[in-house]
């Protein structure tokens, strides 16, 4: 069983359709990545999953649950879905550990020595120890990136859902959000990840997929897609990519 399964979703606002038959289905601890130009319909989709836009038709399972019945509890289902933004949306008033338990001990339950106890580990792990105690403004945009996806892993979610994490940030504090990704990777998580850093996604992905139009236009292997393309779509997205220099 794959851990997410969607099946011919499809999304509009008005008449404007944004997912068009979206099928799509990730295995455990496999990481695929979503690219194409804005617009393509990446980070509506990643909304659909997460239940924040409500598909139209179609069905999204998360292990074998259907996330679009109307019956089914939407927030205990976003529990089980780690999500990271392009915008960190840390809580200005907290201290990082608190930012980084606050879901765990408010949602999940786990008691409050228990969440510490993690999310310092967490922490130490991932070379963000020594912030613990600081609050988010005293931290540079790539370090509060970093403590809003430890945030997301912090419950050991089914999926972990990354839309766009480096936009935000200056071109010098990508890499250091990028490495984070690539430790999550190591350990096995189950990413879908939306982004415009082609050489990551080369790197990082064990599928890419094209979107184009509220489709998926081509999928396989990073060598598959950034080697030799078959749609004609994608070799005129990628040859664009290279003339501005992402690949």
């Amino acid at each position: 069983m794959s851990v997410l399964d969607v099946r011919a979703v499809r999304k509009a606002f008005g008449d404007h359709v944004v997912l068009d038959g979206i099928d799509l289905d990730i295995a455990k601890h496999e990481v695929v990545v979503l690219i194409g130009a804005s617009g393509s319909g990446k980070s509506t989709l990643l909304r659909t999953i997460n239940l924040i836009e409500r598909v139209d038709d179609g069905q999204i399972l998360l292990n074998g649950d259907d996330l679009t019945d109307p019956s089914i509890d939407q927030d205990s289902a976003r529990s089980r879905i780690g999500v990271v933004f392009q915008h960190f949306n840390l809580f200005p008033h907290l201290r990082v550990i608190d930012n980084v338990t606050l879901a765990a001990r408010k949602v999940h339950g786990m008691p409050k020595a228990e969440a510490y106890a993690r999310g310092t580990e967490l922490l130490e792990q991932l070379g963000l120890g020594a912030k613990a105690r600081e609050f988010p403004d005293r931290l540079s945009g790539g370090q509060q990136q970093r403590v809003a996806i430890v945030r997301a892993v912090m419950t050991d979610p089914e999926l972990l859902l990354l839309d766009e994490i480096t936009s935000a940030l200056d071109p010098q504090l990508v890499g250091e959000v990028l490495d984070l990704v690539r430790v999550l990777r190591d350990r096995g998580s189950t990413m879908l990840m939306a982004t415009h850093e082609m050489s990551f996604a080369r790197e990082v992905a064990d599928r890419i997929v094209f979107m184009k139009g509220g489709k998926i236009v081509e999928q396989g292997t990073p060598a598959q897609i950034f080697d030799a393309p078959q749609k004609p779509e994608t070799i005129a997205f990628l040859e664009r990519e290279r003339r501005g220099g992402a690949l």
